[in-house]
């Protein structure tokens, strides 16, 4: 990058914090009825976001870096860095957060407090942006500290008791974590000073991996689980479906954008460009992490089966395929990684998906549970399309996104030598099936009569489709499931630019 192009860009990492943190600060200020006000500051923040991310994803690719640092404390700087992975996560949480905006805007009509559910949206977007573009382990924790505050509200929103209830359980669960995570982040920062994120890992850890093996280990252990609580792997797992009592946008926000993701971005941050390959191999972490994400999967799957609430079964569901990205990240083949990178990106457009319909579902006809769905498909033709197209990718099907994914994981699994890859991806594609077909038998089978109707299908149903703020998002998310799939060879597809990141830590 020429000088000239570092003065005019290096501001860009901040920039992007301020499209979501600015109107954020203004919205919590709006009263309830100013209506326009508050849709165009979230509007305009969002496409202000997704327009930094298109602007900057040429660049990135060639190759370009951009750094932004600033003191803090003594000897400790807030770094913000855009690189080729921190882009990817951005551009993911940019576009859904634009999507996810549109759909809650629709959703929230004439609903209370939403200039509060507002303001900590956009707090939420700013924290996971901040968490994607960290250039060091201590901005890293401070955001990821800052997601799990800023999301209590947005899952207790309603103020229910089982919405109260959740809300506690969440933040019992990612505050521990986050406790965990700060101890492994002083004691790292003791021992060898701040870090920053290098690809293919760093060098002072590797030096303290060689001089002091067991403490490394145990460093690497309190981060790994300090991520893995927000990545959801069992058994730290309890808290997302629980959460599920929040409204659909925030559901889609937890699964698709921000806390889950959160999570399986830091593992791959801490296996791949804090310690390393080779180093969290020599210190034995790899193959553990590798086994509880297997384990995960199919756990995962086989709890899904058992739901009948549709957005527990997709809760579940989130739970197992979270774990493809830890799973992918602890094999030491780029086959694998790139799998596990693409598919952060490919798993959030399917189940933010998935559960816009299910939001559409629960509003339009006042379903929620699956055995309540029988002939939905007819009434609601394009929201069951779009939920089918999610749940088909999401068991793996070409050409949709999940096969993008899948496939190089398998075929990475193999090139590691861990052979027992296979049949947990094969089991968790059975499974997928299992638990996803009927949901989508039950939308398009033909209604059975009246009377079984009134009993099994809830409330009669009060317009044919939704409204098109709450329709659209998920028909382009879904259009996006299918196109990711069917261009993936495409120069700036996710899975184009998730290889160029994996090469990285194989250099």
């Amino acid at each position: 990058m020429t000088p000239e192009a570092s003065v005019d860009y290096s501001i860009v990492p901040l920039l992007m914090l301020l499209t979501s943190l600015i109107p954020a600060g203004i919205i919590f200020c709006l009263r309830e009825d100013q209506v326009r006000w508050r849709t165009t500051l979230n509007l305009a923040g969002a496409l202000a976001k997704v327009g930094f991310v298109v602007a900057l994803i040429p660049p990135v690719v060639a190759g370009d870096k951009l750094r932004a640092s600033m003191p803090w404390v003594p000897g400790v700087d807030l770094v913000l860095v855009t690189d080729a992975f921190s882009l990817f996560f951005v551009a993911l949480s940019a576009g859904l957060w634009l999507v996810t905006t549109i759909y809650a805007i629709g959703y929230l009509e004439g609903a209370p407090n939403r200039s509060r559910f507002f303001g900590f949206f956009s707090l939420c977007v700013t924290a996971t942006t901040g968490i994607a573009l960290a250039g060091n382990l201590i901005t890293f924790l401070l955001f990821f500290e800052m997601l799990t505050l800023v999301t209590y509200p947005l899952v207790a929103h309603r103020g229910t008791k089982d919405a109260l209830d959740g809300a506690r359980t969440y933040l019992a669960y990612t505050l521990g974590g986050g406790v965990v995570l700060l101890a492994g982040v002083v004691w790292l920062t003791v021992l060898v000073g701040p870090v920053e994120f290098t690809a293919g890992g760093v060098e002072a850890v590797a030096e303290l991996a060689a001089d002091r093996p067991g403490v490394t280990t145990a460093i690497g252990a309190l981060l790994l689980i300090g991520m893995s609580v927000k990545a959801a792997i069992v058994p730290l797992h309890g808290w997302l479906p629980v959460a599920m009592v929040a409204p659909a946008p925030v559901s889609a926000l937890l699964h698709a954008v921000a806390v889950v993701k959160a999570g399986a971005f830091g593992i791959v941050r801490v296996v791949h460009d804090l310690f390393g390959l080779s180093v969290a191999g020599d210190l034995g972490l790899l193959p553990v992490l590798a086994a509880f994400a297997g384990f995960t999967i199919v756990y995962g799957s086989i709890r899904a089966l058992a739901q009948d609430d549709l957005k527990k079964r997709l809760a579940y569901s989130t739970v197992s395929q979270l774990s493809y990205v830890a799973l992918g990240a602890a094999l030491v083949a780029p086959l694998a990684t790139a799998g596990a990178l693409v598919h952060i990106v490919h798993q959030g457009m399917m189940k933010i998906t998935l559960f816009f319909c299910a939001g559409l579902f629960a509003e339009v006809q006042g379903i929620s549970k699956i055995s309540q769905l029988t002939g939905v498909g007819r009434r609601m033709p394009l929201t069951a399309a779009a939920f089918t197209v999610g749940s088909l990718g999401m068991i793996g099907l070409p050409p949709l996104a999940g096969f993008v994914s899948k496939w190089p994981l398998a075929l990475g699994g193999l090139d590691a030598g861990t052979a027992w890859v296979l049949p947990v991806l094969i089991t968790s594609t059975l499974l997928n099936a299992a638990y996803f077909l009927p949901v989508v038998y039950a939308l398009w089978r033909p209604e059975p009569d009246e009377r079984a109707t009134a009993a099994s299908a809830g409330p009669p149903r009060r317009r044919l489709e939704a409204p098109a703020a709450l329709l659209w998002p998920a028909v382009v998310t879904a259009a996006m499931v299918l196109f990711m799939g069917v261009a993936a060879g495409w120069t700036y597809s996710p899975w184009s630019l998730a290889e160029i990141i994996a090469e990285g830590s194989y250099r």
